[in-house]
């Protein structure tokens, strides 16, 4: 029989005693106990998303694959800097369920280390979870607006499963269309249909 190895203690980060510039918070690497966003040079804890959280998000990637334009990759779970403030000023960092890029935002990325930036984000998408309603459909949806991220959807896990699409609307931020539940589909920004109620499986 093999004996698994012990879990170890989680990892302490020692946060500065000051709000952080993106590079900072970049630095500070991943925690083993959840996962951080950056908001005006604040450190966010949250925890690890649920199972249901994570598999509606590679259930949505798996639709995504198979119908995202040759240029376009997307990535679940991982930071984008927002470019909300100049650089060396405290920054703002978010974790999004997924995100739509450009390939080559993705092999940038990969080869430099570096985070995602806003202006690489062609749709940046959430998964509601109980805790994180107010923050994914108001400010999380003013900061990607202000980021000038073209589209956000936020998919709600509450059944009836919804989409919500919103898009830039110039200097008014986001419009944002009615739910929808059960297929949503959108020629805009590329043509795609989604199964929502596949995304509860």
């Amino acid at each position: 029989m093999i004996a698994l190895p012990k879990p170890g203690a989680a990892r302490r980060w020692e946060i500065p005693d000051h709000l952080l510039t993106i590079e900072e918070y970049a630095a500070l690497g991943e925690t083993d106990t959840g996962f951080t966003e950056l908001v005006e040079g604040r450190v966010l804890m949250s925890p690890s998303p649920s199972r249901k959280h994570n598999k509606a998000a590679y259930l949505l990637g798996r639709q995504l694959e198979s119908q995202l334009p040759a240029e376009l990759d997307f990535t679940p779970d991982i930071d984008v800097d927002l470019g909300l403030a100049p650089r060396g000023e405290p920054g703002f960092s978010r974790r999004p369920g997924l995100l739509i890029t450009y390939r080559e935002a993705s092999a940038r990325v990969d080869e430099e280390g570096d985070m995602y930036r806003a202006a690489e984000v062609v749709v940046v998408v959430e998964i509601v979870s109980p805790g994180s309603k107010r923050t994914d459909y108001q400010v999380k949806h003013n900061e990607y607006a202000d980021a000038g991220i073209p589209h956000y959807w936020i998919i709600d896990m509450s059944e009836p499963i919804s989409l919500v699409a919103c898009h830039q609307a110039g200097e008014f931020g986001y419009m944002d269309a009615a739910a929808v539940t059960g297929t949503f589909a959108t020629d805009v920004p590329f043509p795609v249909t989604l199964d929502l109620n596949a995304l509860l499986d």
